[in-house]
């Protein structure tokens, strides 16, 4: 399991929470525990209500307020959302310092550290809580390549380009 500790899901290509979720179930399959947290998507939503079907083998969590996604929010409930998104990180500090799980997966965390809710140190800090059986995958659209150094495996997604009719 210490093969891939670190895995980074990133780029502008849609699968990236997918991806996440594909290494997710494998590793369930596999007898381990996966917890999934999600950040910027909203408390709704036909994937939320898909991925509750997985528990208790993957179980997700969702600290935010609000069905819509966090780019469509008013800037009072963007304020607000960012308390909650500070409970989630908070909760996956605690999850990795008490080895809660087998593989954690934060879902569109590098996206936080580009719009500025978090700071490199602050994710810096969650990969250095990743004991050695444990196994931590970060997404997100921006790549966030200051953090790939800590990173065993980094897939970025791309878009395609269409073919010429």
């Amino acid at each position: 399991m210490s093969d891939d500790k670190i895995q980074i899901f990133c780029g502008p290509g849609n699968g990236r929470s997918a991806a996440a979720l594909g290494m997710g179930v494998r590793y369930a399959c596999a007898g381990k525990s996966v917890f999934w947290i999600r950040f910027l998507k909203g408390k709704l939503g036909n994937e939320m209500n898909f991925l509750t079907r997985l528990e208790p083998e993957i179980k997700l969590f969702s600290f935010e307020q609000y069905d819509e996604v966090y780019s469509h929010l008013s800037d009072a409930k963007k304020k607000e959302e960012k308390e909650h998104i500070r409970t989630s990180l908070n909760f996956a500090h605690k999850v990795l310092i008490t080895d809660e799980c087998d593989v954690l997966i934060l879902d569109e965390i590098l996206d936080l550290m580009f719009m500025g809710i978090v700071e490199e140190e602050d994710i810096r800090s969650l990969i250095q809580h990743v004991s050695d059986n444990m196994i931590l995958i970060l997404t997100g659209r921006h790549e966030c390549r200051e953090l790939w150094p800590y990173a065993t495996r980094v897939t970025v997604l791309t878009t395609a380009a269409k073919e010429q009719a």
